[in-house]
């Protein structure tokens, strides 16, 4: 007779380490590839977040959950959502993740979860998350629709990853209605606006906009670009890795880390600030920082609010610039330029063109005045001779 796979409970123990604070451990059994029992340890945390065996035993939870895949459900299970929380940052969370997600994404990941999700909901039972409860709730929180749209999404992802383990038979996430449409329409500049901005900044921050906003790389991507990232031989412009708050991940998607192709001035431009900057070695960023001595890139932020932010109120641009701004402005001009949406979507490194038509394209006035002067043509034969003096006109307010 087969014997019978019991629940452990595991133990905690305080380990020591070379560096650092100590660690609490937990250890427990499992079976390994070849059939048999082998034990088992991970790090829960240090002393300093869990200064008592009490607290490290609590945060084991997760791992005890784990532990015991192979005993009945009704045994094995989570009981709570702050439970089914803790599995989840074991199992998606982790900083050894193999890039499941980027840090960026965990951090806002456990943002939305430690400041919404877990006061709220986390002493609640799986069964008892009703999806009209939690769609008032959403409705109830004064955050832009995206914002709340997330907060939808990541709770989604928690029942899912409950049903992908069987703790639970459905999803009441999936019901919720929470629109994700956009309060405002974000800025993007025309190409007037851009030249006029490159025209009031120094060489590095100039370099830094002219390449993002004719690439539309993301920030993280781009500050994390090292001089052998460059191949000024092919023209191409190799995004392999993105940082964020100092820390250095993988891109966003796949499509992400696709090479980026960089245009003959571009290259120029880039060669001329090598030769300037502080840290031109292969191995150096290519905008590091000389305050860190080059050990880390600049930080964005400063460097939007204290040069690029102020160089546009210099050249007269009266919007809101942050670096997605560059972003969408890439896409827009392709766009104008008539580019197929499937060249955009590549430019831009998207997973689908859905998002490249939705989010990252808008029309700039130019092209919807030309559209519909089209439209006019067709209703009204013979006026096209008179079309572009008429607009003159109207935008003048002069009469013929």
């Amino acid at each position: 007779m087969a014997r019978r796979t019991r629940y452990q409970q595991g133990s905690v123990q305080r380990g020591k380490r070379q560096n650092g604070p100590d660690v609490w451990m937990f250890r427990w059994r499992e079976i390994g590839p070849n059939g048999k029992s082998v034990q088992r340890k991970a790090v829960i945390g240090t002393v300093i977040n869990l200064p008592s065996e009490t607290s490290a035993l609590k945060a084991a939870q997760a791992l005890r959950i784990d532990a015991n895949q192979q005993t009945p459900r009704a045994v094995s299970c989570p009981s709570t959502v702050a439970e089914l929380i803790e599995h989840y940052r074991l199992k998606e969370l982790t900083e050894d993740e193999q890039g499941r997600k980027a840090h960026s994404t965990r951090a806002a990941y456990e943002c939305y979860l430690d400041g919404w999700i877990l006061p709220r909901w986390g002493n609640h039972r799986l069964e008892q998350v009703k999806s009209v409860a939690v769609e008032e709730w959403l409705g109830s929180i004064e955050r832009a629709r995206g914002t709340k749209a997330k907060i939808r999404n990541i709770m989604s992802a928690l029942f899912s990853h409950a049903m992908r383990y069987e703790w639970s038979d459905k999803n009441p996430i999936k019901l919720v209605r929470q629109s994700a449409k956009r309060q405002r329409i974000p800025d993007v500049l025309e190409l007037n606006e851009l030249q006029a901005l490159l025209a009031e900044l120094a060489v590095r921050e100039r370099t830094l906009v002219l390449l993002d906003a004719a690439t539309g790389l993301r920030v993280g991507e781009l500050l994390a670009l090292r001089w052998d990232d460059i191949d000024f031989e092919n023209l191409e412009i190799r995004v392999t890795e993105s940082i964020w708050h100092q820390v250095l991940g993988v891109c966003k998607t796949e499509a992400s880390a696709r090479p980026v192709p960089m245009d003959g001035y571009m290259a120029e431009d880039l060669l001329r600030w090598r030769k300037t900057c502080a840290y031109p070695l292969d191995s150096d960023w290519v905008f590091a920082s000389p305050r860190m001595k080059g050990k880390q890139p600049y930080w964005p932020d400063n460097l939007l609010k204290r040069y690029i932010k102020p160089a546009a109120k210099k050249a007269g641009i009266n919007k809101n610039i942050g670096w997605h701004t560059f972003r969408h402005s890439f896409g827009t001009l392709l766009k104008a330029n008539g580019e197929d949406v499937k060249t955009v979507q590549e430019l831009l490194r998207h997973a689908n063109s859905r998002i490249t038509l939705d989010v990252y394209t808008q029309a700039v006035n130019s092209q919807k005045r030309a559209a519909q002067s089209k439209v006019v043509q067709m209703i009204v034969p013979g006026v096209g001779t008179n079309v572009g003096t008429k607009q003159k006109q109207a935008r003048t307010g002069t009469e013929a």
